[in-house]
């Protein structure tokens, strides 16, 4: 599904990651921790193409992304859902027209069943919040109408990026909950936090790889966490 094989990024002269060997397969189920600044982000942003690997390789969907056309990135794209940390939504419409906004730009606004999206709001606790407006929402449900924003597609594979570091404990666990239950629908699961703690509660739940990175390298994490 996704293959990093000695992949690495250089910006600005220093290596931010180097000879980063991984490999995600269907339905597996991955933390990913490390340091502030480490460099999480950036490796999620090569598990879906935001950046480029200055050395080695990366392989999305058994493509080479070096070898990619703008139409075979539209397509992977849509197999990959992402959750941001900071979450961005258009402030002017309505929480439903946000989550279904990734279905307009890929112009599959015709596939869009409210009955659908009723459901998928409802599955992450936001059956009243439908009309509201982004700005009416606790970081708590922005955070859930991002997931459910972000699974709209149906995609493959969902990465998060510290996706429960602005919200409380018991939020944390909610958001992890239905990633969880995404994962035993058969879903890849990428998740980036700190949290150890959490890392430590979901692996009570499902089987998970911990990956930590370290001076610029992946490792795998020790059962001490």
């Amino acid at each position: 599904m996704i293959e990093l094989k000695n992949a690495g990024f250089n910006y600005g002269g220093r290596d931010i990651l180097s000879d980063m060997t991984l490999r995600l397969s269907p339905g597996s189920f991955h933390f990913l921790t490390g340091p502030s600044g480490s460099g999480k982000t950036t490796l999620l942003n090569l598990c879906y193409q935001a950046l480029m690997p200055t050395t080695g390789m990366v392989r999305i969907f058994e493509q080479d992304v070096r070898a990619m056309t703008r139409d075979d990135v539209a397509r992977v794209r849509r197999r990959i859902g992402v959750v941001h940390q900071n979450c961005q939504f258009l402030d002017h419409i309505s929480v439903r027209d946000n989550l279904t906004l990734p279905l307009a730009v890929s112009g599959r606004e015709t596939e869009v069943d409210q009955g659908n999206v009723d459901d998928l709001l409802g599955w992450v606790g936001l059956s009243e919040r439908g009309d509201a407006l982004p700005a009416e929402l606790s970081g708590g449900e922005r955070q859930r109408a991002a997931l459910a924003r972000a699974i709209i597609m149906s995609p493959d594979l969902i990465i998060a990026d510290e996706p429960t570091g602005n919200v409380d404990w018991e939020m944390a666990q909610r958001l992890i909950a239905l990633l969880v239950e995404l994962n035993r629908m058969g879903k890849t699961i990428l998740i980036a936090t700190h949290d150890l703690n959490l890392i430590r509660n979901t692996k009570s739940e499902v089987s998970a790889r911990v990956l930590r990175i370290n001076n610029a390298k992946l490792q795998l994490a020790g059962a001490d966490l």
